[in-house]
């Protein structure tokens, strides 16, 4: 008797060898309950409500395995390992597992045994944190399932379809220009043609250059004109200066704000965009 369970057991490994299918698990779960369920209306779905969830009809082990691409989910004895009953799925969701309308924590299955009949139970998880493994489990196979389907049909489509070639050709080369593009983006003032032009400043107006002998102590000078190029001088140690403008002079004169009349936050910043350069 043993000798011929023994040979049953290698006749199976060596079937599941030339098969090139493996039978992996996915998930355990230790303790599930089964229900008898009510046949199923047409026009509703399942409720775990409707089924006698205080007195489940049986309690055991649910263990997940993969064989190729089903996914085998096997109510199995506690103690003893033995088959209960298992539902085989090939894709997920389902008409093999379904969800409930009113609860996280049931399922309904379709189990078969091996001449094909089928009959549908209920299960249910005392934890929705093993509601939730059983479920990624189930979704992760399927996932894997698509995956290795399309891997397979992009195959098929390369050998029959054309092939593309991303080698070079004999003498063709290419040239990298490295960390050459972001130090031309700021402008630059220019030796003998004056300042760069900068975009007005956000949220405020530029004042027109000032008129022959006015005095404003908030004047922004504005660029442009017949400036040749010197730079703003600012001299902070003397509060009453004021900006003097010569109309035959080229040359911009000192330019100080006394601290009585510093412009409001928004308005350094235009200051501060002249002195840059």
């Amino acid at each position: 008797m043993s000798h011929n369970h023994n040979s049953h057991i290698n006749n199976s490994r060596i079937k599941m060898a030339a098969e090139g299918e493996y039978e992996s698990i996915l998930c355990v779960k230790p303790d599930v309950n089964v229900y008898r369920i009510p046949p199923r209306a047409s026009n509703r779905s399942y409720r775990a409500a409707d089924w006698k969830l205080d007195t489940p009809d049986w309690s055991g082990r649910m263990r997940i395995t993969a064989k190729g691409q089903v996914a085998y989910i096997k109510l199995e004895d506690k103690v003893s390992g033995e088959l209960f009953a298992q539902a085989p799925v090939k894709e997920y969701p389902g008409i093999a597992v379904e969800t409930v309308s009113d609860s996280s924590r049931y399922f309904v299955l379709r189990i078969q045994d091996d001449n094909g009949r089928s009959a549908f139970i209920g299960v249910g998880f005392g934890d929705r944190g093993d509601a939730f493994d059983f479920n990624v489990a189930l979704q992760d196979h399927f996932k894997w399932v698509k995956q290795e389907n399309e891997i397979s049909k992009s195959a098929q489509l390369g050998d029959s379809g054309p092939k593309l070639d991303l080698g070079f050709k004999e003498g063709q080369t290419i040239t990298l220009n490295i960390g050459q593009g972001k130090k031309r983006d700021k402008p630059r003032p220019q030796g003998s043609g004056g300042f760069g032009l900068l975009p007005p400043p956000p949220g405020g107006k530029i004042a027109p250059p000032p008129s022959s002998g006015s005095s404003n102590h908030n004047i922004v000078p504005q660029t442009g004109g017949t400036a040749t190029g010197c730079l703003l001088d600012l001299d902070s140690s003397n509060s009453n200066t004021v900006v003097q403008s010569n109309p035959t002079s080229d040359l911009w004169g000192d330019f100080s704000a006394p601290a009585s009349s510093v412009p409001p936050p928004s308005r350094p910043q235009d200051a501060g965009n002249w002195i840059q350069f």
